[in-house]
């Protein structure tokens, strides 16, 4: 058997188990789901009407509040699911497994792409979830083309795939699960101080670089552009950028820490 096809074969396994893990003990994930379904359903039906007086300088309207707030927790859905990656990678290597995996004939880098996919795979389902609870609570996206739902699809899925391999890579360096739940916090804690809630330019001046150009705040307003239709400018290529920065990084960390123990 070839290389590749080895690699394949060993990777679609490694997905396998980590699909059943997530059946099997769906509490963590379940948890980490209802993070963003809580928020959107605090800031829409408790904050909705004066946040969205104060950001649209009129009177209170919750639909337009739904539409600018959507976005945003889609994305922080994938950082909130990623945390729950890095806990589980961090499992197998404090509980031996990936010694174990180590002393058997199969690819060394199906255990991380295992995790990779697995995680992607749970990000998308969790957004999707999450976007089905805002439709029921009043979110409309009429403007958007298909070609565009297609785009943001794609966005999601990259930026999935970015964060991910941070969280793979946080799990991997973490000495526990408690620790590399509490290392991946900035996954879900960057959104809280991004463009998710209210727009950068009614945050204080000497804050707004960094809520302007950290990851979330231009991937929030791509998003929110391709589906509202508002504009985009120069987020697009923003948001491309981080997620192509964060996966190759993220992947190069992450293979550079496997790959230190033992052959």
């Amino acid at each position: 058997m070839s290389t590749l096809a080895l690699a394949a074969r060993n990777s679609s396994t490694m997905l396998r188990r980590n699909l059943l893990h997530a059946r099997r003990y769906p509490s963590l994930t379940l948890n980490l789901l209802l993070t963003p379904i809580m928020l959107l359903l605090l800031f829409v039906y408790i904050f909705g009407d004066t946040m969205s007086a104060g950001i649209g300088g009129g009177g209170a309207d919750r639909s337009a509040y739904i539409a600018y707030l959507v976005p945003g927790l889609l994305l922080m859905t994938i950082g909130s699911t990623t945390i729950g990656t890095a806990v589980s990678v961090s499992n197998d290597m404090t509980e031996g497994i990936i010694a174990r995996f180590r002393t058997m004939a199969i690819h060394r880098g199906s255990v991380i792409t295992g995790h990779v996919v697995a995680s992607v795979l749970q990000s998308v389902i969790s957004v999707v979830l999450v976007g089905v609870v805002a439709v029921a609570i009043g979110f409309r996206s009429t403007d958007a083309t298909v070609l565009e739902w297609l785009a943001a699809f794609a966005l999601l899925t990259l930026f999935a795939t970015a964060l991910t391999w941070i969280a793979v890579g946080t799990g991997l360096v973490s000495p526990n699960a408690e620790a590399a739940g509490n290392n991946a916090m900035p996954l879900i804690f960057l959104p809280l101080v991004s463009s998710a809630f209210v727009p950068v330019d009614a945050m204080p001046g000497w804050f707004r670089p960094l809520a302007g150009y950290q990851p979330f705040t231009p991937a929030i307003e791509t998003l929110r552009g391709l589906l509202l239709g508002s504009g985009i400018g120069h987020n697009g290529w923003l948001a491309l950028a981080w997620c192509l920065a964060l996966c190759v990084l993220g992947c190069l960390w992450t293979r550079a820490v496997f790959h230190r123990g033992p052959k």
